[in-house]
């Protein structure tokens, strides 16, 4: 295809599609004539890619070849390509500050508690749950902190359904992708839903607590 045809189905504009051949993002087409270039289905997947971690992701272009060139190592496997995806996607946002051992002995508790064997000490998402049990604590709300497991088994099932998908998929750059594009949509869907799940659960609970305490139903 011609670079006009990948432009049309990856949307894409052509000075763009350029620009990333120049800075190594994607790899130059088949030279077919003096004027010509032919690209194919592995460039419609690669320029996918490549759209998903500076759009979505917001990742400089610095930081996507950066990615880009340690998920093409012939010696990582998937699970290993995913988490330096996974990490660079974090690091958009994270900004950690000193966090407090004893945040971080929390952290690592529901950790093991939930049998995610995986897990660090220095590892960013650990640094990420510890400073939201700091913050926690500071607010007075160590009643949530108590209930983390209930909210580790919900991401339990969420994670399942997300490499359900990935699973689905063969071609690595169409993993990539979807994993980008479902960890920041696949955020933005869980949260919807645990909002509606809230009004629907709060309305349940307070309407038995009303009857139970006399109080009248005006609607």
């Amino acid at each position: 295809m011609r670079i006009g045809e990948l432009s049309a189905r990856t949307g894409v504009p052509t000075p763009t599609i350029k620009y990333y051949v120049r800075e190594g993002l994607l790899s130059g087409g088949e030279r077919i004539s003096s004027n010509q270039v032919s690209y194919d289905e592995g460039h419609v997947r690669r320029l996918r890619l490549v759209r998903a971690l500076v759009e979505i992701g917001s990742l400089p272009i610095a930081k996507v070849r950066e990615v880009l060139s340690e998920v093409d190592s012939p010696d990582r496997d998937l699970g290993s390509r995913l988490g330096i995806v996974g990490a660079a996607l974090s690091a958009r946002q994270d900004q950690h500050e000193a966090t407090a051992p004893a945040d971080l002995d929390t952290a690592m508790a529901i950790a093991e508690r939930n049998g995610w064997t995986r897990m660090t000490r220095d590892h960013h998402q650990i640094a990420t749950l510890a400073e939201v049990v700091g913050t926690l604590r500071l607010l007075g709300l160590e009643e949530l902190i108590d209930r983390a497991d209930q909210y580790a088994r919900a991401a339990n099932l969420v994670a399942a359904a997300d490499i359900a998908v990935l699973k689905a998929r063969s071609d690595r750059d169409e993993v990539l992708e979807t994993m980008i594009v479902g960890t920041v949509f696949g955020d933005a869907l869980f949260g919807a839903l645990r909002r509606i799940a809230q009004v629907e659960t709060s309305a349940l609970h307070f309407k038995q607590s009303d009857k139970r305490h006399g109080f009248a139903d005006d609607r």
